[in-house]
């Protein structure tokens, strides 16, 4: 017996704004409809008003928000017959591929940084069964041989250079704004290789009725374009580490070093669409260091119960920065994208902690380690 209520994830949800057709086969794992999670004790311990939100897009099928715009682009691949994909990535990309070309039934090739990518990320991918090949060199080395070998040999690219890509990750968007019933004020966002805040603009200019050049494949026919589900468009924001910030330094940074790997991007694809959301948008980029995202991953994690990876929590790092300087004012609302699980990257959650006491097997034993934290 089927079940007519039954989510079937974000391209049957929102099939009518998304470029497929009835001959588009629909490659899902259910991704989507991720948690929007008010925080309550933080805004509460820096003595803000605003009331701030995370997209906890963690809660993702392989833990990221990379599987929003892959159920896409490999839908897409499918339709067009090919029997095999191929990525660079930084980790989640490549987890996000392998998963969804599995269940498509093709071959997924994805390239990494030698050395450069959590364990948990790269079980991921081979796990999925891809052939995970490992470059000497960074993302943006193998960003170009992924553009170069799409070329010369039959795979198609699953990146954000894909615009089916950020097809899917708009839809984030339009899950916010269904959620509260408008669009935030302010949008905070990680930036790598900001693929993810364009998509973001995407969906929140479509959702309030207003066309963007980078919104070409609906081909003005977005119905939401006819009937929006909000009449404003948050500021974005996008954060990045200070160690990959191209955008702060206003030209591609050759050697990126950050502990978030999923951001260590110097040279983003994304570079015009995202900068084009930041100014049409009012925002602003700006970065965070690594001891400062560490503090907010703890933080999260810690107070409001949210485990994130890294880069994730760049997001919430650099909003609450701003929501005490008072570049974001009190009363503000503010959502803010957290892109992974923490259990991502288990081996930078806890490092250089102790988390774990050994005691004997006895009562008095445990009851006092008890009383010493309370």
């Amino acid at each position: 017996m089927s079940n007519s209520s039954h989510y079937q994830g974000l391209i049957e949800r929102y099939r009518d704004r998304l470029p497929v057709t009835d001959k588009t086969p629909v490659v899902s794992l259910n991704e989507g409809d991720t948690p929007l999670i008010k925080l309550v004790n933080i805004p509460e311990q820096i003595g803000t008003s605003v009331e701030m939100y995370v997209k906890f897009d963690g809660q993702n099928p392989t833990g990221s928000f990379k599987d929003r715009g892959m159920t896409m682009a490999v839908s897409k691949a499918a339709e067009k017959g090919a029997k095999a994909i191929v990525c660079a990535s930084t980790g989640n990309t490549s987890a996000a591929a392998a998963a969804y070309a599995a269940r498509a039934g093709m071959t997924a090739f994805v390239l990494i940084p030698e050395g450069k990518i959590p364990m948990g990320k790269l079980a991921q991918a081979i796990a999925h069964g891809a052939v995970v090949l490992q470059i000497r060199g960074n993302f943006d080395d193998g960003m170009r041989l992924v553009k170069e070998v799409a070329g010369e040999a039959p795979v198609e690219i699953v990146n954000s250079v894909n615009p089916y890509r950020l097809q899917g990750q708009k839809t984030g968007a339009f899950e916010i704004v269904e959620a509260l019933g408008r669009a935030p004020d302010y949008h905070c966002i990680p930036v790598g290789n900001a693929g993810n805040i364009s998509g973001y603009w995407i969906g929140y200019s479509e959702a309030c009725g207003h066309n963007t050049a980078s919104c070409t494949l609906c081909n003005g026919e977005c119905p939401y374009l006819e009937n929006p589900l909000t009449t404003t468009r948050p500021i974005m924001v996008g954060y990045q580490a200070s160690g990959a910030a191209p955008f702060l330094r206003g030209h591609p940074v050759e050697q990126p070093e950050t502990l978030a790997t999923a951001i260590r991007i110097g040279n983003p694809q994304s570079w015009n669409l995202a900068k084009a959301a930041v100014e049409e948008s009012g925002g602003w980029f700006d970065e965070v260091t690594d001891q400062e995202i560490l503090d907010t991953q703890s933080l999260l994690a810690s107070k409001e119960g949210i485990f994130c990876e890294p880069a994730s929590a760049v997001s919430v790092c650099g909003a609450l920065r701003d929501i005490r300087s008072g570049k974001i004012p009190d009363g503000s609302l503010i959502t803010c994208t957290v892109t992974g699980h923490g259990l991502k990257d288990t081996a930078t959650a806890i490092e250089g902690r102790d988390p774990v006491q050994t005691v004997d097997a006895e009562l008095a034993s445990v009851k006092d380690a008890i009383l010493r934290h309370l």
